[in-house]
């Protein structure tokens, strides 16, 4: 049982992943079909970070309500049919709308799943599970490819994506009684006796947990501004062409992706903690080749070295906070976790763009090493907290 809910849970990693390049992949002609500037895309992907943010805070007690199988059913539905609406949309405020519930469907399963993975599986699972997530968002800009090439539509991407979920959600929904039972050597899933949810006043009061929630908001900052901007650098401060630039960006993905497959071998033997202060000695490493302006080479290694560095990171954290927090908390925390990563990705990216206009793009270093000081001094803030309970 455990074992087939958990390869159920990969399978939905790879889904969170599959929606999140549709929008990029598909606006240089989307944009154009229904009118509108090219950065109106900001304004589409700010709404669906909006929703993501609000659904993740509310994790808690959606958890304690309904459990987790209903809520990443329910919550994944919610997704297909925001994405059902994208693809039948032909002006801006109808994508505007469906936004809304696709933000909403993607928050909480990203909350609730972490979570669960958190509390019944161990540390490599999360690692592997991050990894699955690369994957999944790797695959969606080949099927937005093909519906472009082949179909020749954008609404076809989205329809395929949408189908996807929606298939999903019915399998989670019959597969409701395995999260009820099964978990990592037969561990049940509703042996924890789970206390009236915490209130946000509650959740901030607990020691270690606003320096929890600022390293994660740091780390998720510094991995989307780099991904973002990566493409920028390599064509302001060393005169690729976007094409070249674009490919070689790619490679801070690639570092992540397949950081994860390793880390989760490295995650068998070693803490959540010791395994964050190595990515960060790794990123420091890459943000030290960035820093090398002899040759673009040493650049495109940076950024592949910063992807390995980030890869143990982000599931780390999440592992660890049961341990560290107590599981009848875990929840309350993940969602406060997951409300601080999608503010981290909506508000830092665009503060580095005004510096890049306004100041220089080869600043982009020493706003990754900023980030990578504060992620790391409160990440040990919180280990202290963890040594001394």
């Amino acid at each position: 049982m455990g074992s087939l809910l958990l390869s159920l849970i990969y399978v939905c990693f790879i889904s969170l992943g599959l929606p999140d390049s549709l929008l990029g992949s598909a606006w240089p002609v989307l944009h154009q079909e229904i009118q509108v500037p090219v950065f109106f895309a900001g304004i589409i992907s700010a709404t669906i970070c909006a929703g993501t943010i609000l659904s993740s805070l509310f994790s808690d007690k959606l958890l304690r309500r309904f459990g987790a199988g209903r809520v990443t059913a329910v919550s994944i539905a919610m997704t297909a049919f925001g994405l059902f609406g994208f693809s039948g949309s032909n002006q801006f405020w109808m994508l505007m709308l469906w936004a809304i519930p696709y933000g909403l469907g993607a928050g909480g399963v990203d909350a609730i799943l972490n979570n669960y993975v958190a509390l019944h599986y161990k540390a490599q699972h999360m690692s592997w599970l991050h990894c699955m997530w690369g994957v999944g968002a790797s695959i969606s800009p080949y099927i937005m490819s093909f519906s472009l090439v082949h179909l020749e539509s954008w609404n076809y991407g989205y329809l395929i994506v949408a189908t996807i979920q929606a298939v999903l959600s019915a399998v989670i929904f019959l597969s409701i009684p395995l999260w009820k039972k099964g978990a990592e050597n037969g561990e049940s899933a509703q042996e924890e006796v789970l206390p009236a949810a915490l209130s946000f006043r509650e959740i901030f009061a607990i020691k270690g947990a606003l320096p929890c929630f600022l390293s994660f908001f740091c780390y998720c900052a510094l991995e989307v501004t780099t991904s973002l901007w990566a493409s920028s650098y390599f064509v302001e401060k060393w005169h690729f062409s976007p094409e070249a630039a674009a490919g070689f960006a790619s490679m801070f993905y690639i570092g992540i992706t397949f950081g994860r497959f390793i880390n989760g071998f490295f995650a068998m033997k070693l803490s959540d903690h010791f395994l964050i202060r190595a990515g960060a000695a790794l990123i420091v490493a890459g943000i030290g080749l960035l820093f090398i302006s002899v040759s673009s080479t040493f650049a495109l290694s940076g950024f592949v070295v910063i992807g390995l560095g980030c890869a143990p990171i982000y599931p780390c954290i999440i592992h660890m906070t049961p341990d560290v927090f107590g599981k009848e908390k875990s929840q309350a925390m993940i969602g406060i976790q997951m409300a601080f990563a999608y503010t981290g990705f909506l508000i830092m990216p665009p503060f580095f763009g005004v510096i890049a206009d306004y100041i220089t793009i080869s600043l982009l270093p020493v706003f990754q090493l900023m980030l990578l000081t504060v992620m790391f001094l409160t990440h040990e803030m919180v280990a202290r907290k963890d040594c001394n309970r």
